[in-house]
């Protein structure tokens, strides 16, 4: 089951202004399952989004990121995006590229729109065609049930190996007026930043200059879903889309606005309370897992340090028995990548209790407070560099016997 994850209310997730839904049963992979969803958009709406590093980036990845382009050049916007699950539509070559445009054609079709003006998401399987024909008979039905609050639906109809929905809505209060957040995201394996092997919508009906948006979108990426980890692995398919409206009365056209501050600490601690909602819902996990990395001479080496502790197979495994072997941690600093770390000023902290001090272990640490700390369903790993200000945090899961057991199995 999912760490300390609440299943999310109907009742609780706020239509935004500006954004309908419709969900359909297509059958890309399994009968009688939501796996289609389609978002529409007002006119004017500004959309920015941020994808995977992979080079081996899905079709519908490359589409989305022309389309953004061309809509940047043009002057355009973005007026719907279709999303499927049950396969990945990556690593299909040139026929993935013409199945991705042609679900494209058929939704901007069905829409009276360009094909330009669709953005296009797959998750699930690699390497294995696109059921084209299945998507796009489903799309009417998709169509005909749009309606602005079906994001409990919506966030069921992207899950792929996820064991429950993710989705959250809130109210933020700026100088200008009150604007809605909601969003919704999927992802529970192959989870490592750059982004995850995830997908992630906001919406707002928020105005902002197109230039604003997409340099918020980046710093709230990397704030959040490029801060988490599960597996190490790299998808092919991430993408992280900020969609805003700009039917509320507030507008931001620059970062000196009155509203801009407010705006951006609430879309960043939206973004994390996502992208944690994944790592809770990690295949297998049984422990969520917080790595803060504190004392470095750059964010960059902090960064380093955490992802060297998160990804380690020997943390994660000894955090899932909860055996306090501690120095795995130690040795996950060493070899992070910071050349000149003086081991002598490192301190490690579990929880409330100081496990190792100046580089050794503290004289005053007993192995039982540590798998006291290591027992609990959340836990706080606190590192000191002791070199400089800047600090960054990471979280992770445990490595479960449930993971392998997923993995192993996927396609089945």
């Amino acid at each position: 089951m999912p760490v300390n994850l609440p299943l999310p209310e109907r009742s609780a997730l706020s239509p935004v202004a500006g954004v309908q839904l419709g969900i359909a049963e297509a059958g890309i992979k399994k009968a009688n399952r939501k796996d289609l969803l389609v978002i529409t958009l007002s006119p004017g709406t500004q959309v920015a989004g941020v994808f995977t590093l992979n080079r081996f980036c899905a079709a519908p990845v490359q589409l989305c990121r022309a389309h953004l382009d061309w809509v940047a050049q043009t002057g355009s916007g973005i007026r719907a995006l279709v999303v499927n699950t049950g396969n990945a539509n990556a690593g299909t070559g040139e026929q993935g590229m013409r199945d991705a445009l042609e679900t494209c054609c058929a939704l901007a079709a069905a829409l009276n729109i360009q094909p330009e003006q669709v953005l296009p998401f797959s998750t699930g399987v690699i390497l294995e065609p696109l059921p084209i024909a299945k998507l796009t008979a489903a799309l009417p039905s998709a169509i005909a049930k749009l309606t602005d609050d079906a994001w409990f639906d919506a966030a069921e109809a992207i899950m792929t190996t996820d064991i429950q929905p993710k989705a959250f809505s809130q109210v933020v209060i700026t100088p200008d007026g009150l604007i809605t957040l909601t969003g919704i995201c999927k992802g529970a394996g192959m989870i490592h930043p750059n982004m995850a092997t995830m997908l992630g919508f906001i919406a707002t009906d928020a105005g902002f200059a197109p230039e604003v948006l997409q340099s918020l979108t980046k710093e709230v990426a990397d704030l959040s879903f490029n801060a988490i980890t599960i597996d190490g692995d790299t998808s092919t398919n991430d993408s992280f889309i900020v969609m805003a409206t700009g039917v509320s009365a507030v507008k931001i056209k620059s970062t000196a606005d009155a509203s801009y501050a407010i705006v951006r600490s609430a879309l960043i601690a939206f973004a994390r309370r996502l992208a944690q909602m994944i790592v809770r819902d990690g295949e297998g996990a049984t422990k969520f897992i917080s790595i803060e990395v504190i004392g470095g001479k750059t964010n960059e080496e902090c960064r380093l340090v955490a992802e060297a502790v998160a990804h380690s197979p020997l943390v994660k495994t000894a955090f899932f028995a909860s055996d306090p072997n501690l120095g795995r941690i130690l040795a996950a600093i060493g070899y992070a990548g910071i050349t000149d770390l003086d081991v002598n000023r490192v301190q490690l902290w579990l929880g409330d209790v100081w496990v190792a001090k100046d580089g050794g272990r503290n004289p005053s640490y007993q192995e039982a407070d540590g798998k006291r700390v290591m027992q609990a369903a959340e836990i706080a790993v606190k590192i000191d560099l002791g070199r400089g200000a800047a600090e960054q945090t990471m979280w992770t899961c445990d490595l479960s016997h449930e993971y392998v057991s997923i993995n192993a199995d996927y396609r089945s």
